[in-house]
């Protein structure tokens, strides 16, 4: 009996309780003004149930090697897109606007180092309630998550010269010096347009990537596949929490403006060093295809030039091997949309081998593509 008055006494306690909770919530008493701020309480409790969450979901995951100047560099462009204006850069550590923000945005140059890799990569494709933070545009792209928590973790150790070369090539003034807007753009080769900043930070001003293998290489590429991938990031059928806000935000003139001056852009000539029986096998492979697992070739669809191919189709010789292989696991895996004839890709991929898929790609990679479209 005695146990029984305690258990009614604890009920009707919480129950008075939610109830007062109710009528002080109802009263509007309860101040939602950022500008009030959090009482030191308040503040601790939520930062203490965030870390624990973030621990606890975070669990088993594994990160890949961070260090790689491509991965990093990869990470760059979104983080000055989407994060810096509220996390601020080196250039500006305490953007105003955000500060006034509750809670406050942290500068990530000096709370990264309190966070595991796993716990970075989780907070970032997940997000945070409560505090402004968006989970990220596509959950498929754990790559692209990846290369942000790779920059996030090297910009403890980046100053603001170092920011803008990283984020821009150089200087931002210096980088768009000369250059003309893009509505008034003509095809061919020069430095990209102060309207395409966004674009030149991962592909280069010569359309090439940067030198890098996390980027494809846009310069002499099909001009109406880049404008179908254009159009497809923008009504969200390609996934890439890069590309999809970027592309969004364009207008039909200039999507169409863009694909016509990276199309007009010289290609780049292949990197030198590849295995010779690789690339034979890719060779055979993308030729042939391979019939016991009802694969088809490659050639029909992509070239190299001599073969008629839809101008949908994009160009795949002279791109990064790392770039070739990424895209078509993210076609195996069904993380990767497209334009209206991505359907032919996802019965293809799946049937690949890991093997054929590098040999595939280190076969294009080698292709000279001056070379190839001279012909």
């Amino acid at each position: 009996m005695k146990l029984r008055r305690w258990f009614t006494r604890i009920v009707l306690a919480g129950a008075a309780l939610g109830v007062a909770g109710f009528l002080v919530a109802s009263s509007g008493v309860v101040s939602i003004k950022a500008s009030s701020g959090h009482w030191a309480i308040t503040q601790w409790i939520l930062e203490y149930s965030m870390r624990r969450s973030v621990a606890t979901h975070s669990l088993g995951i594994k990160a890949p090697d961070l260090t790689s100047p491509g991965l990093i560099l990869k990470g760059a462009g979104p983080y000055a897109i989407n994060c810096s204006p509220c996390h601020g850069n080196p250039g500006t550590p305490h953007p105003r606007v955000a500060a006034q923000m509750t809670p406050h945005p942290p500068n990530l140059a000096e709370t990264a180092p309190t966070w595991s890799d796993r716990e970075l990569f989780t907070i970032i494709k997940h997000g945070v309630k409560f505090t402004g933070m968006p989970a990220w545009p596509a959950q498929g792209r754990d790559d692209e998550v990846w290369a942000v928590v790779a920059f996030v973790r090297a910009l403890p150790h980046i100053d603001a010269d170092a920011y803008q070369e990283i984020v821009y090539g150089g200087r931002q003034d210096e980088a768009v010096e000369g250059s003309s807007p893009l509505e008034e753009l003509a095809p061919g080769p020069g430095p990209a347009p102060a309207a395409a900043d966004t674009c030149v930070r991962c592909h280069g001003h010569d359309g090439n990537g940067r030198g890098q293998p996390e980027f494809p290489r846009l310069g002499g590429q099909r001009r109406d596949y880049l404008l179908a991938s254009l159009d497809a990031y923008a009504e969200g059928t390609r996934h890439s929490g890069i590309m999809e806000p970027v592309a969004y935000g364009l207008d039909t003139a200039s999507r169409e403006a863009l694909a016509d001056y990276f199309s007009g852009l010289p290609p780049k000539r292949p990197e030198a060093g590849h295995d010779a029986e690789q690339v034979a096998r890719g060779r055979e492979l993308a030729r042939r295809g391979d019939p016991q697992n009802r694969v088809a070739s490659c050639v029909d669809c992509h070239g190299p030039a001599g073969h008629d191919v839809r101008p949908t189709y994009p160009r795949l010789d002279g791109q990064a091997a790392d770039y070739l292989v990424r895209q078509l696991e993210l076609f195996q895996n069904e993380q990767r949309g497209g334009s209206s004839r991505r359907h032919l890709m996802h019965h293809v991929a799946p049937r690949l081998t890991p093997e054929q898929i590098r040999d595939v790609a280190a076969y294009y990679a080698s292709l000279d593509p001056l070379l190839e479209r001279s012909k």
